[in-house]
């Protein structure tokens, strides 16, 4: 007979990690399915300084390293597998690692728990430029709150062009010397108190109808080329060539939307329409729409997406859990 876990959690972020933590020492039989490529968006990230703890900051993958040396120690088993397949029509509830097994009987690769924890966490949407990857951690960011203090009295690139991209750009003018908007229209789908804050900001300016095609750099954000969809009226912002416009910067902000990993979950717990999963228990303020099932960090965060928050939220999962097994099992 498959051993059966009190708790499964599906992702390995500061969300996931707390979560088992928690799990763990409340002495509940504890499995991370953490993926192939486990720690979630830290491990892409470099200084962290917001995290509480840490005096002088602390790098990311480090912090991650720790989270998962802790939960190892306090019994939190971990498979560093992706989860390609959930079943919560019945309980215990099913997470298959592997191709979906024809056979009626669990097959290898398969995990059998009372509860799980939904905590897969959410990408920032990339632009996908060539140099772009490279860069992260280097200049090129997907998030100001966390990252804007390095850029104390430089020069910097926005790209976006909603209220979060809006909202990034205002944050970043308390910290840099000036900025750039860069929108592929011809006016911002952003509130209007948020476009009247930006068109009122000295610090920002707007560069319309154009597109980021490469940043620019070897260890470090140089600038970034610049291609106009429409004839451009602005004076020349830098040297001009085949490849795009150069744009001299320390920095490129990207701020196009989020995300969530919920492809697995589709049809299987409640999603809102942009796919973030819906947390909406009564008694049980982190559970889904499915008994049993609880969520927990950015998967279902539009709104704050830090790392502290997420592991705020992996805790309140984690002690929902604990009661809702002490009182269903």
């Amino acid at each position: 007979m498959s051993e059966i876990y009190d708790v499964i959690i599906v992702g390995s972020g500061p969300a996931g990690l707390t979560a088992g933590i928690y799990t763990s020492r409340a002495n509940l039989k504890t499995l991370v399915v953490a993926g192939n490529t486990w720690g979630g968006q830290l491990m892409q990230t470099s200084l962290v300084e917001n995290f509480p703890g840490f005096v002088d900051g602390v790098q990311g993958p480090d912090l991650m390293g720790n989270m998962r040396k802790q939960a190892e120690r306090l019994g939190v088993t971990f498979v560093d597998k992706n989860a390609t397949e959930v079943d919560f029509t019945k309980r215990p509830f099913t997470i298959n690692t592997s191709p979906s097994n024809p056979s009626p009987t669990l097959g290898e690769g398969s995990y059998l728990g009372r509860s799980v924890v939904v905590a897969t966490g959410a990408e920032f949407k990339w632009l996908g430029l060539p140099n772009e990857q490279k860069l992260i951690g280097r200049g090129v960011s997907a998030c100001a709150t966390c990252d804007a203090a390095f850029f104390k009295d430089k020069k910097v690139v926005v790209v976006g062009g909603g209220d979060a991209a809006l909202e990034e750009a205002l944050y970043l003018t308390k910290f840099v010397s000036s900025l750039f908007i860069v929108h592929r229209r011809s006016e911002f789908r952003a509130s209007k108190i948020m476009q009247d804050k930006v068109f009122a900001n000295p610090k920002i300016k707007v560069i319309w109808n154009a597109q980021i095609i490469d940043v620019v750099g070897e260890q470090k954000v140089e600038s970034v080329r610049l291609q106009y969809l429409t004839p451009n009226p602005s004076p020349n912002l830098g040297e001009g060539n085949e490849r795009g416009e150069v744009l001299p910067c320390d920095g490129l902000f990207i701020a196009i939307g989020h995300t969530p990993a919920t492809k697995l979950f589709e049809g299987k717990i409640d999603l809102d329409p942009k796919f973030f999963a819906k947390r909406q228990g009564d008694k049980y303020p982190t559970m889904s729409n499915i008994d049993g099932v609880f969520i927990a960090g950015d998967v279902h965060d539009f709104r704050y997406r830090q790392a502290i928050t997420a592991a705020g939220y992996g805790c309140e999962a984690a002690l929902d859990v604990e009661r809702w097994l002490g009182e269903n099992t």
